[in-house]
């Protein structure tokens, strides 16, 4: 984390989002599945969250900060491509025994999704 800080931000994608979860996937035994981040905007036609995108969380460098300076929230971490932030308006963390992303994908598919700046897909 401390060798992206020196990177500097405006070489850095930025990303908005309404809400980043921090989501942590348990199987109907009680045992740990994975662990993920979900990026969520709200849609006022449907009246509900949908996913942006989502990132497995591997690390607790990729769990989002409160941003003081501005308000809301923010991540930093080395994502696929290079460093990433996304910036978030609120924050939470859930345990479930189910994946959020994965029922979203049912009512809202992946293709019709935002994106992250440079993973979009080609309309």
């Amino acid at each position: 984390m401390a060798a992206l800080a020196l990177v500097p931000h405006e070489l850095v994608p930025l990303d908005t989002a309404d809400l980043i979860e921090l989501n942590h996937v348990y199987d109907l035994e009680g045992r740990k599945a994975f662990d993920q981040v979900i990026l969520w905007e709200w849609h006022e036609a449907k009246e509900a969250f949908r996913v942006v995108a989502w990132r497995l969380w591997k690390s607790p460098a990729q769990t989002p900060e409160r941003d003081w300076l501005r308000g809301g929230y923010q991540m930093l971490w080395d994502d696929v491509n290079g460093p990433r932030l996304v910036r978030a308006t609120s924050f939470y963390e859930t345990w479930t025994q189910y994946d959020p992303e994965l029922e979203d994908r049912q009512l809202f598919p992946p293709e019709r999704r935002r994106g992250l700046t440079g993973d979009r897909m080609p309309k």
